[in-house]
C-alpha cells in the first residue's frame, strides 16, 4: 500500500525570533476557513490556500482583569462553519459568531462560565453541543441552543487532550495521570464499553481515535490500542537520540492516517486494512521547525497545517496519490477510502468518501463529465457533480462488467448480467433491482418525486420490459409490482408521466398506446407515431403522425386530440419562461410550433389541486369538445376532493341541470350544517349520504343515514328510487313500525304496474304459496308455478291444482316440466309419456331405472335413434352401447367419423361381427397416414396385398418389405425389391433406389451404385453408416484415385476427412503447389506445421524471394530461428544478412555452441567473439579446464572474467586438496570470503578464522559464534556443557543467565525427550522462584517447545501454574484430556467454558462420533449423520425432533439425491413425509419438476405412478401454501401451473393404457405446448406431433413436428434467433422459450421425423396449418385473441371449455362433456386402476361435477 505523502506547500505564518507558541489550529467543516491563535490571544482567519483574510481579538472573562490575564487554550468550529468556540484559561468558553463571509461582524453569541480552566474542546458534527475538558478533570457538554452546560463525567486528573472517533458518536479524553476515558453519545455499533479503557505510562498529550486508538507522549513511544484497551502495536523511538518527546497528533478524516508531531519532525502512520496493521511512512523532517505545538487536518483530508513553538504555521499537501482524468479533473487520493475530485476548469471540488472505510480502487467520471463512479471491494460509489449528491451502496465484485446509464438526472441505472439496479443520488441503499435483458434507456422509465401531489410524500416508480412484449410497473417504495402490461407486438419505447399515473408505450408497428396504471385500462391513441414525448411539468402529450403534430391537452380524454399539419420531423420539445415550443426540422430550417400554454396550465392546476385556478381558466374558453372534456374531468376530480361548489359550477357549464340542482341543494345543506354544527359541512354524514346517492353508492348512503339514526330517510331514499326491497330490508333490520304497511304498499305497487311475476315471488317469499301459484298462472308462467308446487308438499298434495298446472305445461309444450310434475305426484306412467313426448330421455331413463327397469335398454336404443335422426351421431354411440346394440353403435361411430370409438367398440366384438369392419378401419387409418394401425387391421382382415400396396405407395419400403417377407414366399420379396431398385437406378432416382437397397439390407449394392456414378459423397456416407471400419481406407483410396485424375482439391478433401493432412501437404509439395500446401498446413496442421512448410517453400526459392515470402507471412524471424536450430547456418546467414542483421549475433552464438558441442573449441572461440560473447568462450575453456586459453581470452576480450578463471582454478585446487594454491587463487581474485567458505566446508575452522582475521576482520566474531554453535551441535559433550554451565549460573545467583542456558537446549539437538522436559521445566521453576518478571515469557517459550515435542500434558500443567488458563485449556484439548480441560474451565476460567464445549463438539464431529454428538448437540449430530450420508438414521432421529427439523433434513436429503441424479427418490421423500410450504424448499420442488419434465424415458403407461406421485406432491404443497397465503400469491400461481402440468402428464400416462383414449392422449400432449417455456420445448413439440400423428391429425402433426425440427436446428446452432414463430401468433403457445442444452432424440430418430415431415409437405391433401374451432382460432388456445376472452382449460384434455361444459364444485375447474364422458366410460369398461386413480384425484382437486350424468362415485 502506498503511504500518505506530505508535501510542503507554504508558510502560513512566519516563525518569530522568540517563543510565540501557536496554541490552537482549526479547519472549518466546509473546508473554506482556517483559524489560528497564538499566545497574543488574537484569532487569525485564513482561506483554504493559506491567505490571511480576517482576524478578531478574544476577550477575558472579566473585563477588569486585563487582556493579558488569560491564555487561549483551544479552538473549535461549529458544524455550519459560522461560529468558533474559544476555550480560555480564565475559566470560560466563548462562542463567537463570525458569519459566512470575510469581514462579517464578530460577536459573542454564547458564553459558558466554568469552575476551572478550559484545557481542550471539540465540536462534533451535526450537533449544537460542544465537548470540552477542564483542568479539574471534568468533561462537560455545552449546548449552544439552550446556553446551558452539564458534566457528562468527571475524573481526578486534568484533561489534557480530547478527540472524536471517525463517526463522531464517541469521544476520548486523555488525563494527566495517563488514563484515557471513553464516552459514547450514541451507539456506533463498535461494541465498546464506556469508562476508563487505557492506563498509559505517561500523560497522553497525543491522542487520536482512528482505526485504532493512537497514544503518545514524553516517553518517545507510540502505542496503538484496540477497542478493548489492549495494545495492538508499538513504535519505540526511545533509543533514537534524534527523537524528542511527542507533543501533538492529528488523524485524517477517514481515520486511516495519523500524524504525530515532535521536535523538527512529523511522523506518518498509515492503517493497512488488508493486513490490519499500522505501517510507518517516511517521516517528514524539517530543520529549524522546532517543537510542533498544534496540528489540524482539513476536513476533506487534502491539507495538514502545523503550528510551532516559535509561532510558525506550515501548510502541507496530503495525498496517497494524485492523477489527472481526461485533462479535466484532478483526482487526489487523500486516504484509502477518500478521494477529492476537482474540476480543473471551474475549480469546483467534491469529496468522495467510503462511509464503510473501504479502499477506493478507481474513480471514473462519466455521463458528459457530470457523474462520478467509484469502486471499492464491497461497495459502489456514485455522485452527481452538479448537485453534490453522493451515494454508496453495497456492490460485490462483478469484474467491472457493469454498464452505467445517466439519462435520468435523479437516478443512476446500472446493468449487470441481466439485472438492472437503480441508485438514487444522495441515498446509500439500492432503490430497486429487477431482472431484464433490455438495456436501452428508452425501454426503461424511472420517475422519482418529479412532481408534488396531494397526500403523496414519496412517489418512486419504475416501468421496464420483462420481455419485448411485456412491461412491468413497479412501486420502488413499497417494493411490489403495480401492473404487468402484455402487448401483441414488440415494444420499442416507453415512458411514464411525472405523477406515474399514466404510461405511454410504442411498438415496432409504430402504434402509440396509453395505459392507465390505476385502472389498468389501455388504449391505442395513435396508429402511426414517429415521435412522442410528455411535456415537462404536465400531463400533456406531444406526438408526430406522419405530417401531423398531435397534442393531447387532456390525456384522460385520449380520443380528443388536437392536430396541426407540419412539413418536417419533430426534433425536440422546449419549455421555459411560461412557453412550450415543439421544434420541427423543416429541411435546412428549424420551426417552432407553440402549444397552448393555457391548456397545459389547466392540466397542471388539476395535478396541483388548485381547482379554482382550473375553473378560472375554463371560464375563458368557449364550449367545445376539448373544453367539455376538461369540464367533465374537473367535475370528477372536484367531487372526489369534496369541492362541491366547483363541482356544481362544472355541471352547470356542462348543462347537466339535474346534477347541478342536486349539488346546489347539497351545498345549501352543507352551509346550514356548517352554521348549526360548525366545522366543514362537507364532512357531515348527511352531506356524505347525499353525495353517495349522487355517486349511486346507495349502500354507503344507507349506512350513513342509519349511523345518524335517520331510518325514515333511508327508507324514503329507497322508495324514491323504487328500491322497495332494500327499503323493506332496512325497516326489518330496525324493527320499524311501518314494515307491514311497506310490504302491502310494495305488493300493491307491483299489481298496479302489472308486475304479476314479481308479485307472485313476493307472495312466495311471504309463504302464501297458493296465491303465488295463482299469480304465476295468471301471468302465464306455469313453469314457475310448477316449481312452487313441486317444492312445497302442501300444494303438491292438491291434485286439482297439480292437474291444472300440468295441463298448462302440456299446452305450452313444456313436456319435461310436466313429466317432473307427474313424477312428483307419482304418476310415473304419465310422467314417462311426457318425458318421451318432450324427448327428455335423460329424465326418462332415470325414471325407468327406478320404476320400469326392463324398459331401460329399449329406451336407450330409442334415445340413440332419436339422436341419429337429429344428426347427433357421436352422442348416440354411448346410448347404443348402453342398449347393447353394438352394430348400431359401430355404424353411428363410422358415420360420425369417430374412428377411435369404432376401434374401441369393434375390438370388444366377436370376430364374426368385427371382421367386416376391419378394411374400413384400415382404409381410414391409411388416409390419416397412421400406417401402423392400418397395417394391423389389414392383417387382421387378411388383406395382405392391400397392406403391402399401402406402404409401397407411401414410399415406406422398409415396412413394405417386412410385410412382403412375412406374407410372401421364399425370396420373392427380395427379388421384387431388387428389380424395383434397378429400375429406379436406370431412371436416375438414386435416392429411392438406395432406400430399397437399404430396406433389404443390400447396402453394398447401394455403395457400388454410387461408385459407378462417381457420386463419392453418397458413397462415403453409406460407408460411414454401414462400414465405419473401412471409412479411412475409403477416403485414402478415393484421394489417390483423384490424384491420378488431377483432381487435387477433391483429393485434399478426402485426405482431410481421413485426418491425413500431411499426405495432402506432401501431394501439393510434390506438385510444386506450395500455396495450397501452406494453406492446408496452416488450417489443419499443428502449430508449427505451416511454419515448416513456409520454411521449405522459402528454402526452395532462396535469395531475396525467400526473404520476401517469409516477410509476407511474418515468419522471417521464426525461419531464421528454425534454420539456426536445425544447424542450417548458411541459410540463416543468408536470410539475416539480407533483411535482419540484428539476428546475426544470435546465429554466431548458436553456431559457436554447435562447434563447442563438436569439440571444435578454436572455431567456437572465433564465433563466440563474433557474437560479442567472449565470456561464453572463457566459460567454455574453464569447463574444459584449459586455463591458459581461458586466461588469454579473458584478458583480451573480457577483463571482468579474469576473476572467474581464478575462482574456477581455486575450486579445482580445493577439490584436489591443494588448499594453499587454492587460497592464493582466491586472494588474487579478491574473494577471501570464498576461501573462508571452502575452509568451513572442509572443516578447517582454524584456517577459516585465520583468513577472516587477516582479510575480513568484521566477520571474525560472527564466524567465531558459528564455530561455537557447530561445536555444540555436533557432540553430547556440548549439551552437557550447557547444563553444567546453567547449574553454575544458578549457584552464583545469575538466575536469568541460567534460564537462558537451559533454553539454549532445543528439540532439534540429539537429546532424549525426558532430558528436554527436565531442563525446560527447570527453567520455568527458576523463573517462578527468582525471576517472576520473566515467568510468563519463559513459560510461553517452554510450553511452545513442549507442544512441538507433543508433551501437551506437561505444557498444560505449566500454563495452569502460571494462570495462563486459555493456553492450558488448548494444551489439554490437544492431548484430548477433555475432563481436565472442562475442570480448568469450570473451576478457574468460567468464561472459557463455552469455548471448551464448542471444541468438544468439534472434536466429536472430527472423530465422527455422531451418536455421542446427538446427546450434546442434536442439530450438530444430525448434520454429522447427513454429511456421512447416513440419511436413514438422520431422518429417523429428525422425526423425533418435530416437523420443522424433519422438514429441514428431508429437504437436505432430497437435495443430495437430486445432486446424485436420483430425482425420483427425492420426490418419494416428499410424498412420504409431506411437502411443507417452506420457502427454502421451493427450489428443490422446482428442480424435481424440471428434472422429471426433461426426462425422455417417462413416456409410456408404465410411468403413471411417477407422474401421479409428482402430481400428489404438488397438490399437497399447494394445500399447505394456501394455509399461509392466498391464491394471488405469485409463488402459489407458479406451483399451480406446475401441478397442472404434472396432472396432464399423469392423465396422459393413465390414458395410454387404453387404446380408446388415444384422442385424449393427443389433446393432453397438445395442451402441454402452452407450457413449453417450462418443459423442454423440443420434447413438448415432439410428443404433441407424434400423438397427433397417432390419431391421424396430420395437419397438427405436421406443424408440431416441423416446429420440433426447427428447434433441433436451433439447439445445434446454440441460438434461437433464426426461429420463425409467425404460425403460432394468436395462440397461447409461448413464442420465446429457453433452448434445451441437449437434444431430446438421437440423430436417427430425428432423421425419421425429418423424412416424414418432408413427405407430408409434398402432400397437397394435408393442410399445413393449425386446426381452428368455432371461434375461428386455434382450437387448443385458451385465449381468444379476437375478444381477449380467456376460457377455462378442460381438466381431462387441457383444451378450452367452450359450450358443452361440465362445472365442478370448486370454482375455476371445468371439463368438456364429451371428453369427460369418454374418459369415465373407458375407466369403467374395462375397469382401469390408473384411470380410477385419476378420477379420485380429480374429486379431491376439483370437487364433484355439478351437471354431469357421471360422477366420481
Amino acid at each position: 500500500m502506498v503511504g500518505m505523502q506530505l508535501k510542503y506547500l507554504k508558510s502560513v505564518l512566519s516563525t518569530q525570533d522568540g517563543a510565540a507558541k501557536v496554541v490552537a489550529l482549526a479547519w472549518s467543516p466546509n473546508n473554506a476557513k482556517l483559524a489560528v491563535v497564538t499566545t497574543d490571544r488574537v484569532v487569525l482567519l485564513f482561506d483554504d490556500t493559506g491567505e490571511k483574510k480576517d482576524k478578531f481579538s478574544t476577550k477575558p472573562a472579566d473585563s477588569k482583569a486585563g487582556k493579558k490575564s488569560y491564555q487561549v487554550k483551544t479552538l473549535a468550529f461549529s458544524p455550519d462553519s459560522t461560529k468558533i468556540a474559544v476555550g480560555q484559561s480564565d475559566n470560560i468558553l466563548f462562542v463567537y459568531k463570525i458569519g459566512e463571509d470575510w469581514g462579517d461582524k464578530k460577536t459573542i453569541c454564547n458564553k459558558f462560565i466554568q469552575q476551572s480552566a478550559v484545557t481542550c474542546s471539540i465540536w462534533p458534527a451535526e450537533s449544537h453541543s460542544i465537548v470540552y475538558g477542564l483542568a479539574d478533570g471534568k468533561v462537560r457538554l455545552a449546548n449552544t441552543k439552550t446556553n446551558k452546560s452539564q458534566t457528562i463525567y468527571g475524573t481526578d486528573s486534568c484533561v489534557i487532550s480530547l478527540c472524536l472517533n471517525t463517526s463522531g458518536k464517541g469521544v476520548l479524553s486523555g488525563h494527566a495521570d495517563g488514563s484515557v476515558v471513553r464516552y459514547f453519545f450514541e451507539d456506533d455499533g463498535s461494541g465498546g464499553g464506556q469508562g476508563q479503557i487505557i492506563k498509559h505510562s505517561v500523560p497522553p498529550y497525543c491522542l487520536t481515535w482512528a482505526a485504532s486508538i493512537v497514544v503518545a507522549g514524553c516517553d518517545r513511544r507510540i502505542y496503538m490500542y484496540g477497542n478493548d484497551g489492549k495494545v495492538q502495536q508499538q513504535f519505540d523511538y526511545s533509543k533514537d537520540d534524534t527523537e524528542k518527546e511527542f507533543t501533538v497528533s492529528a488523524s485524517s478524516p477517514s481515520g486511516q492516517t495519523v500524524v504525530v508531531g515532535s521536535f523538527d519532525r512529523l511522523r506518518v502512520f498509515n492503517w493497512s486494512p488488508r493486513r490490519a496493521t499500522w505501517e510507518e511512512s517516511k517521516a517528514k523532517n524539517i530543520t529549524n521547525l522546532y517543537t510542533i505545538t498544534a496540528l489540524s487536518w482539513k476536513k476533506d483530508g487534502s491539507r495538514l497545517v502545523a503550528g510551532t513553538l516559535c509561532g510558525g504555521v506550515e501548510l502541507f499537501d496530503c495525498c496517497l496519490r494524485r492523477s489527472v482524468y481526461k485533462n479535466k479533473f484532478e483526482m487526489t487520493y487523500v486516504g484509502p477510502s477518500q478521494v477529492i475530485v476537482k474540476n480543473l476548469i471551474s475549480g469546483a471540488r467534491v469529496v468522495l468518501k467510503s462511509h464503510y472505510g473501504y479502499e477506493i480502487d478507481k474513480v471514473r467520471i462519466l455521463g458528459k463529465d457530470r457523474y462520478l463512479v467509484g469502486h471499492t471491494t464491497d461497495t459502489l460509489l456514485l455522485g452527481d457533480l452538479n448537485t453534490n449528491k453522493l451515494s454508496e451502496v453495497p456492490w460485490q465484485g462483478t469484474g467491472g462488467n457493469e454498464k452505467f446509464f445517466f439519462e435520468n438526472e435523479n437516478v443512476c441505472m446500472i446493468f449487470n448480467a441481466g439485472e438492472l439496479s437503480l441508485v438514487e443520488y444522495g441515498e446509500n441503499e439500492i432503490l430497486g433491482m429487477v431482472r431484464t435483458e433490455f438495456m436501452n434507456p428508452h425501454l426503461i422509465s424511472v420517475r422519482i418525486n418529479e412532481r408534488k401531489q396531494k397526500n403523496v410524500d414519496d412517489n418512486k416508480k419504475l416501468a421496464y420490459l420483462i420481455d419485448l412484449k411485456t412491461i412491468s410497473i413497479v412501486d420502488l417504495v413499497m417494493g411490489f409490482t403495480l401492473a404487468t402490461v402484455n402487448h401483441d407486438s414488440k415494444i420499442d419505447w416507453l415512458e411514464m408521466n411525472e405523477t406515474c399515473h399514466k404510461l405511454l408505450y410504442r411498438d415496432k408497428k409504430l402504434r402509440l398506446n396509453l395505459y392507465d396504471i390505476g385502472s389498468q385500462n389501455r388504449a391505442t391513441i395513435l396508429n402511426y407515431c414517429t415521435y412522442v414525448q410528455w411535456v415537462p411539468l404536465s400531463d400533456v402529450v406531444v406526438a408526430q403522425n406522419r405530417n401531423n403534430l398531435c397534442v393531447w391537452y387532456n390525456i384522460d380524454a385520449h380520443e380528443r386530440v388536437t392536430m396541426f399539419p407540419m412539413k418536417g420531423d419533430i426534433i425536440d420539445l422546449e419549455r421555459s419562461n411560461g412557453k412550450t415550443d415543439v421544434m420541427v426540422s423543416e429541411g435546412v430550417t428549424t420551426v417552432a410550433y407553440t402549444l397552448d400554454e393555457g391548456l397545459i396550465e389547466f392540466a397542471t392546476a388539476l395535478d396541483d389541486g388548485d381547482y379554482a385556478r382550473a375553473v378560472a381558466y375554463l371560464e375563458t374558453l368557449e364550449m367545445s369538445t376539448e373544453s367539455e372534456a376538461m369540464w367533465k374531468q374537473l367535475s370528477s376530480v372536484a367531487l372526489s376532493a369534496r369541492e362541491l361548489l366547483i363541482a356544481e359550477r362544472c355541471f352547470t357549464a356542462l348543462g347537466d341541470v339535474s346534477k347541478a340542482r342536486y349539488l346546489r341543494s347539497v351545498n345549501k345543506l352543507s352551509d346550514k350544517l356548517k352554521e348549526d354544527v360548525g366545522g366543514d359541512g362537507t364532512d357531515h354524514s348527511l352531506v356524505k349520504a347525499k353525495l353517495a346517492i349522487l355517486e349511486k353508492d346507495f349502500k354507503l348512503a344507507e349506512t350513513l343515514y342509519i349511523e345518524q339514526g335517520l331510518v325514515d330517510e333511508a327508507i324514503d331514499m329507497y322508495q324514491e328510487l323504487h328500491k322497495w326491497e332494500d327499503g323493506i330490508a332496512v325497516a326489518e333490520m330496525k324493527n320499524h313500525s311501518e314494515t307491514d304497511n311497506l310490504r302491502r304498499s310494495y305488493y300493491q305497487w307491483l299489481i298496479d304496474t302489472n308486475q304479476e311475476e314479481k308479485a307472485a315471488e313476493v307472495k312466495e317469499q311471504e309463504g302464501n304459496y297458493i296465491a303465488a301459484v295463482n299469480m304465476f298462472m295468471k301471468s302465464g308462467l306455469p313453469a314457475k308455478a310448477a316449481h312452487v308446487a313441486i317444492t312445497h308438499p302442501e300444494i303438491s298434495s292438491q291434485s286439482d291444482i297439480m292437474d291444472r298446472i300440468a295441463s298448462a305445461l302440456l299446452n305450452d309444450g313444456l313436456y319435461e316440466k310436466a313429466g317432473e310434475l307427474y313424477e312428483k305426484t307419482r304418476q310415473n306412467q304419465r310422467a314417462l309419456e311426457a318425458y318421451r313426448k318432450g324427448r327428455a330421455y335423460r329424465r326418462a331413463v332415470e325414471l325407468t331405472r327406478i320404476s320400469f327397469p326392463s324398459e331401460v335398454t329399449k329406451l336407450e336404443e330409442e334415445w340413440g335413434d332419436y339422436l341419429v335422426s337429429q344428426k347427433q351421431l357421436d352422442a348416440a354411440i354411448n346410448h347404443y352401447i348402453e342398449a347393447g346394440c353394438a352394430v348400431k353403435a359401430i355404424e353411428a361411430a363410422i358415420h360420425s367419423r369417430q374412428w377411435n370409438k369404432v376401434v374401441q367398440i369393434v375390438d370388444l366384438q366377436d370376430e364374426s361381427i368385427a371382421k367386416k369392419y376391419f378394411k374400413q378401419i384400415a382404409i381410414h387409418f391409411a388416409s390419416k397416414k397412421d400406417y401402423k394401425m392400418a397395417e394391423d387391421y389389414y392383417v387382421r382382415g387378411e388383406y395382405y396385398r392391400e397392406a403391402i400396396d399401402m406402404y409401397s405407395n407411401a414410399n415406406l419400403w422398409k415396412q413394405s418389405h417386412e410385410l412382403a417377407r412375412k406374407y410372401m414366399k421364399g425370396k420373392e420379396a427380395s427379388n421384387f425389391y431388387i428389380s424395383q431398385a434397378e429400375e429406379l437406378k436406370t431412371q436416375g432416382k438414386f435416392k429411392e433406389a438406395e432406400k430399397l437397397y437399404i430396406t433389404i439390407h443390400e447396402e453394398d449394392l447401394a455403395i457400388s451404385m454410387y461408385k459407378e456414378q462417381h457420386q463419392y459423397d453418397d458413397m462415403v456416407r453409406l460407408v460411414e453408416t454401414y462400414h465405419p471400419d473401412l471409412l479411412h481406407e475409403t477416403h485414402i483410396h478415393l484421394a489417390k484415385e483423384l490424384i491420378g485424375n488431377n483432381q487435387f482439391r477433391q483429393a485434399e478433401h478426402h485426405f482431410l476427412e481421413a485426418s491425413d493432412w500431411k499426405s495432402a501437404v506432401n501431394m501439393y509439395r510434390s506438385k510444386d503447389m506450395w500455396e495450397d500446401a501452406y494453406r492446408v498446413a496452416k488450417q489443419y496442421g499443428s502449430q508449427n506445421a505451416y511454419k515448416q512448410v513456409a520454411y521449405l517453400w522459402a528454402k526452395s526459392m532462396g535469395g531475396d524471394s525467400a526473404v520476401k515470402l517469409l516477410s509476407k507471412f511474418g515468419l522471417l524471424e521464426a525461419a531464421i530461428d528454425f534454420a539456426t536450430e536445425s544447424s542450417a547456418f548458411n541459410f540463416a546467414f543468408d536470410l539475416a544478412k539480407t533483411a535482419m542483421t540484428s539476428k546475426l549475433p544470435d546465429i554466431y552464438l548458436k553456431r559457436a555452441m554447435h562447434l563447442e558441442d563438436e569439440g571444435k573449441f578454436a572455431e567456437a572461440e572465433t564465433e563466440f567473439i563474433k557474437a560479442n560473447k567472449a565470456k561464453e568462450a572463457v566459460l567454455m575453456y574453464v569447463h574444459n579446464q584449459d586455463w591458459d586459453s581461458a586466461q588469454r581470452v579473458a584478458e583480451q576480450h573480457d577483463p571482468d572474467s579474469v576473476s572467474d578463471v581464478l575462482i574456477g582454478q581455486a575450486r579445482v585446487a580445493f577439490e584436489r586438496k591443494e588448499f594453499q594454491r587454492a587460497e592464493t587463487f582466491l586472494l588474487r581474485a579478491q574473494r577471501p570470503e570464498l576461501a573462508i567458505k571452502y575452509y568451513k566446508e572442509a572443516g578447517m575452522w582454524n584456517d577459516a578464522l585465520r583468513v577472516a582475521k587477516e582479510y575480513i576482520p568484521s566477520k571474525l566474531q560472527a564466524l567465531q559464534d558459528e564455530y561455537d554453535r557447530d561445536v555444540l551441535s555436533n557432540s553430547d559433550r556440548g549439551i552437557t556443557t550447557i547444563v553444567n554451565q546453567a547449574k553454575e549460573w544458578e549457584m552464583s545467583g545469575e538466575y536469568s543467565r541460567a534460564i537462558d542456558c537451559y533454553l539454549k537446549i532445543k528439540a532439534d539437538q540429539d537429546v532424549d525427550t525426558k532430558s528436554l522436559e527436565k531442563c525446560w521445566q527447570r527453567a520455568v521453576e527458576i523463573s517462578i522462584k527468582f525471576v517472576p518478571d520473566r515467568t510468563i515469557d519463559v513459560a510461553s517459550i517452554v510450553c511452545r517447545r513442549l507442544a512441538e515435542i507433543e508433551s501437551y500434558l506437561q505444557a498444560a500443567d505449566i500454563y495452569t501454574n502460571v494462570d495462563m488458563f486459555k493456553e492450558a485449556i488448548e494444551m489439554y484439548i490437544k492431548c484430548s484430556a477433555w475432563d481436565k480441560a472442562k475442570q480448568v474451565a469450570a473451576d478457574m476460567a468460567p468464561k472459557y467454558k463455552p469455548y471448551v464445549d464448542k471444541m468438544y463438539s468439534e472434536y466429536l464431529k472430527k472423530q465422527g462420533k455422531a451418536i455421542e454428538m446427538l446427546n450434546v448437540d442434536v442439530i450438530a449430530g444430525l448434520d454429522m449423520l447427513a454429511q456421512r450420508g447416513e440419511w436413514e438414521k438422520c431422518i429417523e432421529n429428525a422425526q423425533q425432533q418435530g416437523a420443522e427439523v424433519l422438514s429441514k433434513y428431508v429437504a437436505r436429503f432430497a437435495a443430495s439425491l437430486i445432486k446424485e441424479g436420483n430425482t425420483e427418490r427425492a420426490m418419494e421423500l416428499f410424498v412420504k413425509y409431506g411437502a411443507p410450504a417452506n420457502k427454502a424448499n421451493f427450489n428443490i420442488y422446482r428442480r424435481i419438476c424440471s428434472d422429471l419434465f426433461s426426462r425422455n424415458d417417462l413416456l409410456d403407461a408404465a410411468c403413471y405412478h411417477t407422474w401421479a406421485d409428482l402430481r400428489n406432491m404438488l397438490h399437497t404443497l399447494i394445500n399447505n401454501m394456501l394455509k399461509v397465503a392466498n391464491e394471488d400469491n405469485p409463488v402459489v400461481k407458479e406451483f399451480q401451473v406446475l401441478l397442472l402440468i404434472a396432472h396432464y402428464y399423469s392423465m396422459r400416462a393413465a390414458c395410454l393404457s387404453q387404446k380408446s383414449l388415444a384422442t385424449i392422449v393427443a389433446k393432453v400432449s397438445i395442451s402441454l405446448l402452452r407450457h413449453s417455456d417450462i418443459i423442454p420445448a423440443d420434447k413438448a413439440f415432439y410428443e404433441a406431433g407424434m400423438h397427433a400423428k397417432a390419431v391421424g391429425w396430420s395437419s397438427l402433426a405436421f406443424v408440431f413436428l416441423n416446429r420440433y425440427l426447427d428447434l433441433t436446428e436451433a439447439i445445434e446452432e446454440g441460438s434461437a434467433d433464426a426461429l420463425d414463430a409467425s404460425e403460432f401468433e394468436g395462440t397461447d403457445i409461448p413464442v420465446e422459450v429457453p433452448l434445451p442444452e441437449q437434444q431430446h432424440l438421437p440423430e436417427g430418430k430425428r432423421e425419421e421425423i425429418k423424412e416424414w415431415v418432408l413427405s407430408v409437405s409434398l402432400d397437397q391433401r394435408v393442410e399445413q396449418e393449425l386446426t381452428t374451432d368455432s371461434r375461428g382460432v386455434y382450437e387448443a388456445t385458451l385465449l381468444d385473441p379476437n375478444t381477449e376472452e380467456l376460457y377455462l382449460p378442460c381438466v381431462i384434455t387441457g383444451y378450452p371449455v367452450l359450450q358443452n361444459k361440465i362445472d365442478f364444485k370448486k370454482p375455476g375447474k371445468a371439463a368438456n362433456k364429451d371428453d369427460w364422458n369418454k374418459f369415465v366410460t373407458s375407466a369403467k369398461l374395462p375397469y382401469n386402476t390408473e384411470c380410477q386413480n385419476v378420477r379420485q384425484f380429480l374429486k379431491d382437486w376439483c370437487g364433484a361435477p355439478q351437471n354431469s350424468s357421471y360422477s366420481f362415485d
